[in-house]
Protein backbone atom coordinates (compact mmCIF):
# COMPACT_ATOMS: atom_id res chain seq x y z
CA UNK A 1 0.00 0.00 0.00
CA UNK A 2 1.00 3.38 -0.99
CA UNK A 3 1.94 5.81 1.94
CA UNK A 4 -0.65 8.33 0.51
CA UNK A 5 -2.72 8.78 -3.09
CA UNK A 6 0.32 10.14 -4.77
CA UNK A 7 2.66 7.89 -3.29
CA UNK A 8 5.29 10.43 -2.34
CA UNK A 9 5.17 10.66 1.43
CA UNK A 10 8.28 10.41 3.02
CA UNK A 11 10.28 10.44 -0.29
CA UNK A 12 13.85 11.60 -0.32
CA UNK A 13 13.73 13.66 -2.95
CA UNK A 14 10.01 13.97 -4.28
CA UNK A 15 7.83 16.07 -2.42
CA UNK A 16 4.02 14.88 -1.34
CA UNK A 17 1.16 17.31 -2.52
CA UNK A 18 -1.31 15.24 -0.69
CA UNK A 19 -3.43 17.35 2.54
CA UNK A 20 -3.35 15.69 5.37
CA UNK A 21 -7.08 14.94 4.81
CA UNK A 22 -6.39 13.57 1.55
CA UNK A 23 -3.93 10.98 3.29
CA UNK A 24 -6.19 10.11 6.60
CA UNK A 25 -9.25 9.17 3.88
CA UNK A 26 -6.59 6.89 1.64
CA UNK A 27 -5.52 5.08 4.78
CA UNK A 28 -9.42 4.61 5.88
CA UNK A 29 -9.82 2.72 2.92
CA UNK A 30 -8.73 0.04 4.18
CA UNK A 31 -10.66 -1.79 7.03
CA UNK A 32 -9.17 -1.74 10.11
CA UNK A 33 -10.43 -5.53 10.41
CA UNK A 34 -8.35 -6.00 7.47
CA UNK A 35 -5.15 -4.56 8.65
CA UNK A 36 -5.26 -6.62 11.65
CA UNK A 37 -4.74 -9.42 9.53
CA UNK A 38 -1.48 -8.00 8.01
CA UNK A 39 1.04 -8.89 10.21
CA UNK A 40 3.58 -6.55 9.22
CA UNK A 41 3.13 -2.88 8.14
CA UNK A 42 6.41 -1.29 7.39
CA UNK A 43 7.35 1.94 5.57
CA UNK A 44 10.38 0.93 2.63
CA UNK A 45 11.84 4.41 1.81
CA UNK A 46 12.41 4.91 -2.15
CA UNK A 47 15.88 3.94 -2.79
CA UNK A 48 18.57 6.58 -4.08
CA UNK A 49 20.39 5.26 -7.29
CA UNK A 50 23.63 5.25 -5.57
CA UNK A 51 21.92 2.70 -3.12
CA UNK A 52 20.85 0.95 -5.89
CA UNK A 53 24.10 0.96 -8.26
CA UNK A 54 25.88 -0.04 -5.18
CA UNK A 55 27.90 -3.48 -5.64
CA UNK A 56 29.14 -3.93 -1.82
CA UNK A 57 26.11 -4.79 0.38
CA UNK A 58 25.96 -4.36 4.25
CA UNK A 59 24.29 -7.19 6.24
CA UNK A 60 23.68 -10.73 6.23
CA UNK A 61 24.26 -12.25 3.16
CA UNK A 62 20.67 -14.12 1.59
CA UNK A 63 22.27 -17.91 2.57
CA UNK A 64 23.17 -16.93 6.00
CA UNK A 65 19.39 -15.96 6.35
CA UNK A 66 18.30 -18.98 4.71
CA UNK A 67 19.88 -20.88 7.46
CA UNK A 68 19.05 -18.73 10.22
CA UNK A 69 15.13 -19.26 8.68
CA UNK A 70 15.53 -22.65 8.34
CA UNK A 71 16.77 -23.35 11.71
CA UNK A 72 13.97 -21.42 13.40
CA UNK A 73 11.07 -23.50 11.48
CA UNK A 74 12.68 -26.51 12.51
CA UNK A 75 12.89 -25.31 16.24
CA UNK A 76 9.22 -24.09 15.99
CA UNK A 77 7.95 -27.86 14.42
CA UNK A 78 10.08 -29.44 17.28
CA UNK A 79 8.74 -27.37 20.41
CA UNK A 80 5.06 -27.27 18.92
CA UNK A 81 4.53 -29.25 16.37
CA UNK A 82 3.66 -26.49 14.22
CA UNK A 83 5.08 -22.85 12.78
CA UNK A 84 4.41 -20.01 14.58
CA UNK A 85 1.81 -18.64 12.78
CA UNK A 86 -0.54 -21.41 13.05
CA UNK A 87 -0.37 -21.45 16.99
CA UNK A 88 -3.84 -21.52 18.36
CA UNK A 89 -5.19 -19.83 21.48
CA UNK A 90 -4.01 -22.61 23.64
CA UNK A 91 -0.69 -22.89 22.13
CA UNK A 92 -0.40 -19.32 22.15
CA UNK A 93 -0.72 -19.23 25.92
CA UNK A 94 1.91 -21.89 25.75
CA UNK A 95 4.93 -21.07 23.69
CA UNK A 96 4.03 -17.20 24.02
CA UNK A 97 4.04 -16.50 27.87
CA UNK A 98 5.32 -13.63 28.98
CA UNK A 99 7.46 -12.48 32.13
CA UNK A 100 5.32 -9.77 34.03
CA UNK A 101 7.13 -7.12 32.62
CA UNK A 102 6.60 -8.02 29.21
CA UNK A 103 2.59 -8.45 30.09
CA UNK A 104 3.10 -5.09 31.31
CA UNK A 105 4.44 -3.66 28.26
CA UNK A 106 1.72 -5.50 25.59
CA UNK A 107 -0.90 -4.07 28.22
CA UNK A 108 0.51 -0.35 27.22
CA UNK A 109 1.30 -1.38 23.91
CA UNK A 110 -2.77 -2.31 23.53
CA UNK A 111 -3.66 0.78 25.24
CA UNK A 112 -1.96 2.72 23.30
CA UNK A 113 -1.58 1.58 19.77
CA UNK A 114 -5.60 0.32 20.63
CA UNK A 115 -4.72 -3.08 19.48
CA UNK A 116 -7.75 -5.33 19.23
CA UNK A 117 -7.10 -9.46 20.24
CA UNK A 118 -6.37 -10.44 16.88
CA UNK A 119 -3.69 -7.71 16.46
CA UNK A 120 -2.27 -9.30 19.92
CA UNK A 121 -2.12 -12.33 19.60
CA UNK A 122 -0.52 -11.75 15.82
CA UNK A 123 1.84 -9.15 17.39
CA UNK A 124 3.23 -12.18 20.19
CA UNK A 125 3.67 -14.76 16.83
CA UNK A 126 6.20 -11.93 15.37
CA UNK A 127 7.41 -11.62 18.69
CA UNK A 128 7.93 -15.36 18.86
CA UNK A 129 9.57 -15.65 15.68
CA UNK A 130 12.08 -12.88 16.19
CA UNK A 131 12.70 -14.62 19.49
CA UNK A 132 13.42 -17.94 17.64
CA UNK A 133 15.41 -16.11 15.05
CA UNK A 134 17.87 -14.70 17.69
CA UNK A 135 17.92 -18.33 19.12
CA UNK A 136 15.88 -17.39 22.03
CA UNK A 137 14.13 -19.64 24.47
CA UNK A 138 12.05 -16.78 25.71
CA UNK A 139 10.16 -13.66 24.43
CA UNK A 140 12.15 -10.63 25.48
CA UNK A 141 11.38 -7.03 25.61
CA UNK A 142 13.37 -6.28 22.85
CA UNK A 143 11.53 -8.64 20.30
CA UNK A 144 7.88 -7.29 21.53
CA UNK A 145 9.63 -4.17 20.91
CA UNK A 146 10.66 -5.12 17.19
CA UNK A 147 7.03 -6.51 16.72
CA UNK A 148 5.13 -4.32 17.59
CA UNK A 149 7.59 -1.84 15.10
CA UNK A 150 6.82 -3.84 12.65
CA UNK A 151 3.14 -3.51 13.03
CA UNK A 152 3.52 0.43 12.61
CA UNK A 153 2.61 1.93 9.31
CA UNK A 154 2.86 5.61 10.60
CA UNK A 155 5.81 7.73 9.40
Amino acid sequence: MNPCPCGYLGHNKINCRCSSEQIKRYRQKISGPLLDRIDLQVMVPANTQEVINATQHSGESSETVKQRVSEARQHQQQRQDCLNADLSSHQLALYCALQQDNRQLMSQAVDRLGLSARAYHRTLKVARTIADLASSPEIESAHLLEALNLRNMEL
